[in-house]
């Protein structure tokens, strides 16, 4: 089964979608402009059920197949919001808002769904229901939870959830999946180190905190190296160090850091979030300072079901004919995993090229990706819950 012949057909109007989502991106849960265009499209479409709103601007298309007292509820997701990242591609359809840019390329899972709905509704060669869930803020909103929290899995009744992400790196057409942990749980923390300012030319009457921010910053590596078993993949990074020091001849009195925890296993998770606050309060009072961190929970770690896993990969391999089914996991975080923590399915990467990285102001999703992952996301329908 290769890319659906109707999907060729579609291109160049899926493409002008994806282009206008392009052209006009929006942030977080501000994305009423998209929203409105992607209810607007699927009522064109002729779904069952569109209903917008649902996780403060998402939006949820039902569409019923031939028999929707058989065959299973399946979730198809798509996120939908951009980036604050000025773009730098040049391309005639750049983003028109200054400093807005869709970097990650969710303007083209928004328009695949949107084709894969087009093509399920006209077709309906499935026995059962698919509910495609177009969702905001995943760039650090928590869209997903929010959705869930909103009732999105029980009020559908969804008994399984899929979703895709592409990914440069890896050739376009081509797919990448593993059972198990996929991407990493994303956590941040605060940390404020208290010490006693004074004259830079006097450090014996101070408590320098910004040698004690140094000693915390190098202390809180050693979870990392010596702490955690190494199988176990972990990263604890510092990003932003921040003093109250007016000039160069002043000890601050305090220093702020802020920085992010990624884990792939939730124990694991739960063993840092403790002794990330060991680490640092006692390295602190070693030096005769005081620190207080503000550890707060992101992204759970995103988790495939082996089973789910094994259908997605298989309907993959039918579109391409080039799958992995044993890619590495990412350390970056996906609030996918809300809906994966309420129902089993699975998270699968679409190769985008050789393009630049997401989150980079030259990336830019390849329109040739299309085919394929609208394919998957009717395949996966039809399937999955085949016509009997």
């Amino acid at each position: 089964m290769p890319p659906k012949n109707r999907f060729a057909e579609l291109l160049p109007e899926i493409t002008a979608w994806r282009r206008d989502f392009h052209e006009h991106p929006e942030l977080q849960f501000d994305v009423h402009r998209t929203a409105a265009k992607v209810a607007g499209l699927c009522r064109s479409f002729g779904c069952d059920e569109v209903v917008e709103g649902i996780g403060r601007t998402g939006v949820v298309a039902v569409i019923r197949g031939r028999s929707d007292t058989r065959g299973r509820v399946i979730g198809l997701r798509a996120d939908m919001d951009a980036l604050p990242i000025t773009e730098q591609t040049g391309v005639p359809y750049a983003s028109k808002t200054p400093g807005r840019m869709h970097a990650c390329g969710h303007d083209g899972h928004t328009a695949m769904l949107l084709g894969a709905a087009r093509y399920l509704a006209e077709t309906r060669n499935f026995d059962g229901t698919v509910v495609c869930i177009f969702q905001p803020a995943e760039e650090g909103g928590g869209g997903g939870r929010e959705m869930v929290q909103d009732g999105l899995i029980t009020r559908w009744n969804i008994q399984e959830v899929y979703g895709m992400h592409n990914m440069p790196g890896i050739p376009v057409g081509h797919f990448a999946i593993r059972p198990g942990p996929m991407m990493a749980a994303a956590d941040q923390f605060e940390i404020t180190v208290t010490g006693k300012g004074g004259h830079a030319a006097k450090p014996h009457d101070c408590i320098d905190t910004t040698v004690v921010a140094a000693h915390v910053i190098v202390a809180i590596q050693t979870i990392a190296s010596r702490n955690v078993d190494p199988m176990k993949q972990v990263v604890v990074s510092v990003c932003t160090v921040e003093t109250d020091s007016p000039a160069h001849n002043v000890i601050p009195q305090t220093v702020k850091m802020k920085g992010t925890v990624r884990t792939l296993d939730p124990k694991v998770q739960d063993f840092v979030e403790t002794r990330l606050a060991q680490v640092v309060e006692g390295t602190a009072l070693a030096l005769g300072a005081r620190a207080e961190i503000n550890y707060q929970r992101g992204y759970p770690v995103t988790i495939n079901t082996p089973e789910n896993t094994e259908f997605a990969a298989k309907v993959a391999a039918e579109v391409s004919g080039h799958v992995d089914t044993d890619t590495a996991p990412l350390m970056g975080a996906e609030d996918f995993s809300f809906m994966l923590n309420e129902r089993p399915g699975a998270y699968i990467f679409l190769g985008n090229g050789d393009t630049a990285m997401v989150h980079h102001p030259a990336y830019n999703f390849d329109d040739a990706a299309i085919p394929f992952g609208a394919s998957w996301y009717a395949g996966m329908a039809e399937s999955r819950m085949p016509v009997t």
